[in-house]
């Protein structure tokens, strides 16, 4: 989970590959740098993501079987919601009790 602002995207076949910003991250089970890429299935019923935009992503680090494979995947049923400051207290609030 973590906050991003989404610099830019690209059709790539099948997928949309989006270049986001990392603001801050929250909880993650991978490190994450400044600058990732985050792939969407265009079959994926997420919201758009538009350039400039700032939102709440939660993801997956998805890995294949080769292991020649590495990046970010937001999936259906994944969680992509602008960002509000309230949002931020929210997953905040919600780390600390885990």
């Amino acid at each position: 989970v973590f906050h991003g602002r989404i610099l830019a995207q690209r059709l790539v076949g099948q997928e949309t590959r989006y270049e986001v910003e990392v603001k801050t991250p929250y909880r993650h089970r991978f490190p994450l740098v400044s600058r990732e890429y985050l792939w969407v299935p265009n079959t994926c019923e997420c919201p758009p993501l538009r350039e400039g935009g700032e939102y709440l992503l939660m993801a997956r680090r998805h890995v294949n079987h080769e292991h020649t494979l590495n990046r970010i995947l937001l999936q259906d049923g994944g969680y992509a919601r602008p960002w509000t400051p309230r949002e931020g207290r929210l997953v905040r609030e919600a780390a600390r009790h885990c």
